[in-house]
Order: C-alpha cells, then structure tokens, then sequence
C-alpha cells in the first residue's frame, strides 16, 4: 500500500508515476484522492460530535452542582440529540473507512524514477546477456515431447488426475525435480540464505499482506471450512513469497538485523485466470507447480543495491547449470502491482527458438510493509520505520526442468546434465528406456 500521506501531499507526482503503469491508475488515484477527502470531513464530524458530547456530559454535571436545573436540561437535550444522531454518523464513517482502505490496497506501488517507460513486454531493455545459446545437429524437440519419449513426464496422466495444466513427472523425472531443488537450495543457503519450509496454506489477511488479495482473487485457489456456526477461509499460497514475507508481520525488527534473507521450496498454486490459450502444451504455466523463492528484508535506503545482489543470486543458478539466458528490466506497463522496479531472468528454449521467463525479481519498496505492518527501530528510542521489502524467484523449478531438458537434449534421445547436477542427480544424463 502506498503512503496515503505521501499521495496527498503530492498528487501530481504521484499521478505522473502511477499513469506511467497505465492510464487507468491515474484516474484510480483521483478516485482515491476524492473518497480520502470525503473520508477525513466524516472522521472531522464524528470527532467534533464526541467532542461536543463530551464536554456537554461534563457541563451537566457542572450545572447540577450549581443548581442550574434550566442549564442542565438544555444540555441533557443537546447530549441527546448528539447520541440519536451519532450512530448513524459513526455507520457512515464506519463505511467509508472500508470503501477508502479498498480504494488503497487497489492502487498499484509508485514505478521507481529509474524504471523505463513503456506498455508491455515489448518495451522492456535488456540489462545483460549470458552464455550464448548452443547449436543442435538436428532439429530441438519440445520438452513435452522429449520428456514423453524418456517416459519421466506424463500429462495425459496429469489430466485424467486434476484437468489441464498439471503436470506428472516420474521416474527420473521426478528425480530430476527433487534434485533441483536440493541443488537450489543448498546452494542459496551457502550463499547467507536462512532456508525456511513454511505453510503452504495461509490467512486471507496473510494474502493481503503482500498484495495477492484483493487484487488477485480470481488467480488464488482457497479452501472454506466450516464447523457449527464457525467458517475459516483458507488460501493456498500462489508463491513462498506470501509466507517468508510474512514472517515480520506486525513486528518492529532491530536495525542489526537487516538484511533478513530467506528461501523456501514449496509448490505453489495458481488459477492462471487471465491465461486462457496460453502455453497450453508442457509445463511452462501450470496450475501447481514448484519454486525455490527468495526474500530480502531491508533497510530502505539499501532495497534498491538489494535487489541487484538478489537478481545475481538467481542468475547464480543459471550460470552453475550452463543454460543460456538474459536478464530484463520490466518496464512500467510490465510491472507486477507490488513491485517499484523488476528484473526478469529468461532462459533460452530451443524448441520455441526464444527466451522464457524463469525468476522474476522485484524491490517492493515498503509497500508490502505497509500493508503488513512490517517495521524496524534504528536505535533503541528511534520512531520505527516501514522495512523495504524484495523476493525473487531462485528459480521456478518445472520450467528450469523443461529449460534442462530442451537445452540437453542429444541425438539419440537422451538428456545430457550439467556437471554442477551430476552429484545431486547421480548420473551424467538421463538415458532413452531400452
């Protein structure tokens, strides 16, 4: 959540850095802005109503000390009056409060003065490139169809189990998943990682905490439960972002302890509402699949170097694994709702002859801490201040399978393995079933 001070203070900047996402945000933070006023006149009338009440209360008991039974029924009347008047003042007030606290979670964070303008993935720069993509002797296969051959990945099976855009590895294929996430692991927590195995199923307010409600309903899988007269709503976490994030909800950490870096693997699942007919073969967008995340807790004026260091740590991986890839910068009509600036690592699939996304790595400012309530103390009498907080992937473990196998793919059928994966995996590659 932006700082509502901050748009008040300054609406026209923050319009300009708002319209710069997409036009609509614009006119949203108008809205915003509009509600806000009306919101503070209501909050200015309860107060002066309570206030009025009060001190008519104290001027009874004033009056009917000193015997002035007149004075004292003029004021019992105007208390009254105030009392029959207050509730349904307070239920307005009470209204608007949600319909303002809506109207700001709705909006989306300020892009940061160094994010390049633009619509959409067309206009994002590339920041670097890689090792360079390999040269085939033959004709690249599609993972799909590689791993259907090797018989390690089977969606008919997927299908007939839970629908569309689910996957099932087996055999070495299932191998293969486990491994890398041993292997991502391990090597992020050398790296100063604390690894955490969190909840995979989480509060609604939890989902706000980091923008994935309400924003994104639509794309969450919850589950409702119902005892007696009592009804929990769960929801199953889209990303191991919601729950590392978290975890300093409604603290105030000490300075010293900043940077808190965090990774977990966990499956994540996503309706992909907004995705119909899109990669709709192989594993590239399935409803359930699994991620290594990382998560930074910083300082504020550190979030922005933080976010440098976070994308190299998952850059980290592809360079360990030999895959070709590039890293972007998203511009501001690509950013994601939470994120002030993003960098995107894509990874080379020869079959499509084109870059995919595989990590995307964003510096939320203190937008998430905001919502979360998420701060930290400079010194032991200093004002708490919002933490800044930043995630990344490292790395979405289904399409780094897909992006090994494509790019290893031999001749005959096999799949060869980078050597960093051998000792985790056990074996140089993975061979054709005889």
């Amino acid at each position: 959540m932006n700082d509502p001070g901050a748009l008040r203070k300054d609406p026209a900047k923050a319009r300009t850095a708002l319209a710069k996402r997409h036009p609509h945000w614009g006119e949203a933070l108008d809205t915003f802005l509009k509600l806000d006023e009306e919101h503070r006149s209501l909050l200015k009338e309860v107060e002066d109503m309570r206030s009025k009440r009060n001190a008519a209360s104290q001027e009874i008991g004033r009056a009917k000390a000193a015997k002035d039974e007149a004075k004292a029924a003029v004021l019992l009347a105007e208390v009254g009056r105030l009392k029959s008047e207050m509730p349904e003042k307070e239920k307005l007030f009470s209204e608007s409060e949600k319909t303002i606290k809506a109207a700001a979670m709705n909006l989306p964070n300020l892009p940061h003065e160094s994010v390049p303008v633009g619509k959409d993935e067309n206009d994002n720069p590339i920041v670097r490139t890689g090792r360079a993509p390999g040269k085939f002797d033959f004709k690249p296969l599609d993972h799909q169809t590689v791993g259907e051959k090797l018989g390690i990945l089977d969606l008919a099976a997927a299908a007939k189990l839970s629908g569309s855009r689910f996957a099932l590895w087996k055999g070495a294929g299932a191998k293969l998943i486990r491994t890398l996430g041993a292997f991502l692991l391990d090597r992020h927590a050398r790296s100063g990682y604390l690894e955490v195995s969190p909840p995979y199923l989480v509060r609604p307010e939890i989902m706000e905490g980091t923008g994935q409600l309400p924003k994104f309903e639509a794309d969450m899988y919850k589950t409702v439960n119902t005892e007696g007269d009592k009804t929990t709503t769960m929801y199953l976490i889209s990303t191991s972002e919601i729950s590392l994030t978290n975890m300093v909800r409604e603290e105030i950490l000490n300075a010293d302890k900043l940077p808190l870096k965090m990774t977990a693997f966990t499956p994540c699942f996503r309706q992909e509402a907004g995705s119909y007919g899109k990669d709709v073969r192989g594993v590239i967008r399935n409803h359930q699949f699994d991620k290594v995340e990382l998560v930074w807790i910083t300082k504020p004026e550190d979030s922005l170097s933080s976010l440098e260091q976070l994308t190299r740590d998952a850059e980290d991986v592809l360079e360990a694994l030999n895959l070709p890839h590039r890293v972007i910068q998203l511009c501001t009509g690509d950013m994601g709702f939470s994120a002030q600036k993003t960098y995107d690592l894509e990874v080379w699939m020869p079959s499509e002859g084109k870059y995919r996304e595989i990590s995307s790595c964003s510096d939320c400012s203190n937008f998430q801490a905001r919502r979360m309530n998420a701060r930290f103390r400079r010194e032991a009498k200093s004002l708490p201040e919002f933490v800044h907080t930043l995630n990344g992937s490292g790395v979405a473990v289904g399409r780094l399978a897909a992006a090994l196998i494509e790019n290893g793919q031999q001749a005959d059928g096999g799949v060869l393995l980078p050597k960093a994966l051998v000792p985790y995996f056990g074996a140089e590659r993975i061979a054709v079933p005889s």
